[in-house]
């Protein structure tokens, strides 16, 4: 009767050991999924930089931060939400900012001084240095592909590699002329600053600091974009040691919005190739 009564007691127990372990696996993958889950959610909100205060947003938990910078009068989320939301969470870290005057970091309202160009590559930078990365990757577009330029030259030793989309170092006159016709009324003071620049630089965005670039980079341009003329990209790849172009055949200004899978491989490859140019 002992013997019986401890048989069934052990297997009792057995049984029970097993149900215990089950469920403490079952509750360690729901705080596994929880921890996933909370990791790919993106994060945005303010933050103090150089006394101002700007938004950004974050997700991923890669140990490849990426910083994205919009275009003209552009946001986080109308220049880059295909990007935020399809580039590789598990590998890249990716952030990226509404520049001061753009989207949620106002007030105050944008200004275009002289050199808001390379104003916007010491927020940047600061940015991302106050939220504690000290070497990153950038992926810039139009305008934030010049910032992205000034910022590669500037802080040569932060940056681990660069794309830049639509970009250019100088102002050709035909532009000019775009810029008047599409832009004028809607982008006054923009285009207000650019014809400053054009007068008093003569067209020079940065030319003379491409030399300084050191990191890896690549050049990403539309065939059919009608805002910058087809001899930038050429350019840039001409005076960027260690670069090199990808044409989009198809693509206009826009064509990361457009094509965005083919655009987030590209990318994504480009940022995790260990390899060399």
């Amino acid at each position: 009767m002992w013997i019986n009564t401890c048989k069934m007691y052990a297997r009792f127990t057995n049984v029970l050991c097993k149900v215990i372990k089950s469920e403490n696996r079952s509750l360690r993958i729901r705080q596994l999924s929880a921890v996933a889950s909370k990791a790919h959610e993106v994060e945005e909100r303010k933050i103090k930089v150089d006394g101002m205060e700007i938004n950004y947003a974050r997700v991923g938990t890669g140990d490849h931060p990426v910083l994205l910078l919009p275009g003209a009068l552009g946001t986080i989320w109308t220049d880059f939400k295909p990007q935020i939301e399809n580039l590789d969470r598990n590998k890249l870290t990716i952030v990226a900012w509404d520049p001061p005057g753009y989207g949620k970091s106002r007030p105050p309202n944008r200004t275009f001084p002289d050199d808001f160009f390379q104003r916007d590559a010491t927020w940047a930078h600061n940015l991302m240095k106050t939220l504690g990365y000290t070497k990153f990757s950038l992926v810039g577009w139009s305008d934030g592909g010049i910032t992205s330029l000034l910022l590669a030259s500037t802080y040569p030793d932060s940056i681990r590699k660069m794309i830049v989309l639509g970009a250019n170092a100088y102002i050709h006159p035909d532009e000019i002329k775009i810029y008047e016709n599409y832009f004028q009324k809607t982008w006054s003071n923009w285009i207000d600053s650019v014809l400053r620049l054009y007068k008093t630089q003569n067209g020079d965005l940065c030319k003379q600091i491409l030399s300084k670039i050191k990191c890896p980079t690549l050049i990403i341009h539309g065939a059919k974009d009608a805002m910058v003329l087809p001899e930038h990209p050429t350019y840039l790849k001409e005076n960027i040691a260690n670069s090199k172009v990808h044409i989009f055949e198809k693509g206009a200004h826009n064509l990361h919005l457009r094509y965005p899978e083919e655009f987030n491989n590209l990318v994504t490859n480009f940022l995790l190739d260990q390899s060399k140019l």
